[in-house]
């Protein structure tokens, strides 16, 4: 097929809107639902990361995409029971493959809330089992065993949105778009994220362990498919906050720490302790854990508001104790698009355990970047390599 029709373009106004090719066959099939303009740019940018991710680190790789920037992205190594908690898959056989997207849809799930998966392998059933309980508009993946499939069909009263790509297809060395009648080429961004980027180490420690260095390689990879100005965070083979498409720097460096922050804090005993009602739904869950997290804790806490979430009140999370958990996190890798102008950028990452930093440079002020990073014994590599995307 050559051709596809979408319902509409990024908006229901926009009609008509459609995919074509050029030269050859569209490198996707539809097995079910009917595509979108944004379902189809997250398809094919996800599609893009997890692929890139696998051959990086040799693991099943997942996202979990919203509005053509990452959520949430990962490799497959396994949970520890803490984290199955977290994401709540006590009890529940995981293959890689699941594992890789418990991990990714984990990193931010009120983000993830109606989001696309990507899958670097074959969409097995235990995959589709964990996503046919949660809220996701499609799923692109190489292939679907004949289970997996029948269970994806009955998502969304049928309508669920699931693409096969061709793993094969390589797009042109140039691409273009179209912005107010104006065309834009460039060749497209094929740059190679592995080991190699993080060997030019400027600051006074210059060791960064293997699972370090994977975490790095794992954060400049979703950045290359993040909206910029991006910054990411990364833990144990996943992203764990991700600043996508702020003007300055240092607000992504804030807005991905904070979410990096509410990762770690959603593994607080307090946290794991609340007493839900039975029943309760996964984003209603989400959305209460967030707040109890938050700053507006005593407004799900107030006299009677808890009671539709809680069996019992419990007590709250004070900034005393969040400060002290927060303060024993470390071994955070930090990836940045292009480099930190200023050692603000760096103090904040040191708030949120960062340990591990890989960033372009080039800057003016590089000397005070890495000033700031060996005051902190923070690992730095200049990559060379900027990640702009668009």
């Amino acid at each position: 097929m050559q051709e596809l029709t979408l319902k509409y373009g990024c908006n229901p106004n926009q009609q008509p809107a459609r995919v074509f090719m050029r030269e050859g066959e569209l490198p996707f099939a539809v097995l079910n639902g009917r595509p979108g303009y944004i379902n189809l740019l997250d398809a094919l940018n996800s599609w893009q990361l997890v692929q890139e991710l696998k051959e990086a680190t040799g693991l099943p790789a997942a996202a979990s995409f919203k509005h053509v920037s990452p959520a949430g992205a990962a490799v497959a190594v396994p949970l520890d029971p803490v984290l199955q908690q977290v994401y709540f898959v006590e009890g529940v056989e995981l293959s890689p493959i699941a594992t890789a997207y418990v991990r990714a849809r984990g990193a931010d799930r009120m983000s993830s809330y109606g989001d696309f998966a990507a899958l670097s392998d074959t969409c097995d059933a235990s995959t589709a089992r964990f996503l046919l309980r949660e809220v996701s508009d499609g799923i692109i993946a190489p292939d679907y065993t004949p289970e997996a499939l029948e269970i994806l069909r009955q998502k969304r009263k049928g309508s669920y949105l699931v693409l096969q790509i061709d793993p094969a297809f390589r797009p042109a060395e140039l691409e273009t778009k179209e912005v107010f009648g104006v065309a834009f080429e460039q060749h497209r961004n094929n740059v190679k994220i592995d080991a190699g980027v993080l060997a030019d180490r400027p600051t006074k420690n210059q060791t960064i362990p293997d699972g370090a260095a994977r975490d790095l390689i794992i954060a400049l990879i979703t950045l290359k498919y993040t909206q910029s100005n991006s910054v990411c965070y990364a833990k144990g083979g996943q992203a764990i906050g991700i600043g996508a498409g702020q003007q300055s720097r240092i607000h992504c460096t804030r807005l991905a720490g904070n979410k990096a922050d509410v990762w770690h804090l959603r593994q607080h005993p307090k946290v794991l302790a609340l007493p839900f009602i039975p029943g309760i739904r996964r984003p209603d869950r989400d959305n209460t854990i967030d707040v109890y997290i938050s700053d507006e804790c005593d407004d799900v806490l107030r006299d009677g508001a808890w009671q539709q979430f809680f069996t019992t009140r419990p007590e709250a999370l004070t900034p005393a104790e969040k400060k002290a958990w927060l303060a024993e996190v470390s071994g955070v890798a930090l990836a940045s698009d292009a480099f930190f102008p200023f050692g603000d950028n760096i103090e904040r990452a040191h708030k949120s355990g960062v340990s591990y930093i890989a960033e372009t440079g080039g800057s003016v002020r590089d000397d005070n970047v890495i000033a700031t990073c060996d005051k902190y014994g923070i690992a730095m590599a200049f990559t060379g390599v900027r990640l702009f995307h668009h």
